[in-house]
């Protein structure tokens, strides 16, 4: 009988060769269904005909089973081609699927800088009879002692008048600051109080508005002075809608302030 001459299922002795050779093949296809994971194993085979097995399989172009076809993507899918074609593609796992990304919605809010109390310097440090220059934020300050109202003073370090540095005056003996350049004087709340070059019969210059100093808001915490970094009016009562930040160590007595 030649090598690949067919087997008639009528015989009865080859009958019985045609089952136990199923059999074997069968026991052929479970193992290569357990070494390739991905590949699907049909519950029944179609008994139309069968070739002789050959002394080995190869497994690209078997012989043993005319036919199927190992697709050149491993473990990818395989067919038989009969009278009933079976074919798989791969199993996609559901939980694997890319599933659509959830849309967080992230509110854009900027912190604002200016908007928030800072401290400048503590008590212990400033001296009530001069002018204290100090910068915070980018922001050039004048710290004083107001000793008509009893409080430390916080204004923009500059005169209204020509620009100069009002740290580099001085408190008068009326208790105003003074700038060293022409001698204006400011009090407390800005107010220009006296210009030196005004005529005394003349327009009174000094109380124009664009004569006045600006003036952070500014309040005493923690023995130590904070200013609200924004002269607008309308933070001229910030202290009452937001309040400065609490340091419960700077009251605590355990603790000792160096």
């Amino acid at each position: 009988m030649g090598a690949r001459e067919r087997v008639s299922l009528a015989d009865p002795v080859c009958g019985r060769v045609s089952t136990v050779f199923e059999q074997r093949l069968r026991g052929v296809v479970v193992l290569i269904a357990s070494s390739f994971p991905s590949l699907y194993v049909p519950k029944a085979l179609h008994k139309t005909h069968f070739t002789k097995p050959n002394n080995y399989m190869n497994f690209q172009s078997s012989p043993l089973i005319p036919g199927w076809s190992f697709s050149s993507r491993s473990f990818k899918v395989f067919t038989i081609s009969s009278s009933t074609i079976i074919s798989t593609e791969n199993s996609i796992d559901p939980t694997l699927v890319d599933q659509p990304e959830l849309e967080v919605e992230i509110k854009d809010e900027k912190f604002d800088w200016f908007s928030e109390w800072y401290p400048i310097m503590p008590l212990c440090d400033l001296d009530k009879s001069v002018p204290h220059g100090k910068k915070v934020l980018g922001l050039d300050l004048v710290v004083w002692w107001d000793k008509n109202e009893s409080a430390w003073t916080v204004f923009d370090d500059a005169c209204p008048h020509r620009l100069a540095p009002l740290s580099d005056g001085r408190i008068d003996k009326w208790g105003r600051l003074q700038c060293a350049y022409h001698g204006w004087c400011f009090n407390g709340s800005g107010d220009c109080k006296l210009v030196p070059q005004a005529a005394p019969d003349g327009p009174p210059v000094h109380t124009l508005k664009r004569a006045c100093a600006r003036v952070y808001p500014s309040i005493i915490h923690h023995d130590m002075v904070w200013f609200w970094p924004n002269f607008d009016s309308e933070y001229k009562d910030i202290i009452t809608k937001k309040k400065q930040p609490f340091i419960s160590e700077m009251d605590d007595p355990s603790f000792h302030k160096l």
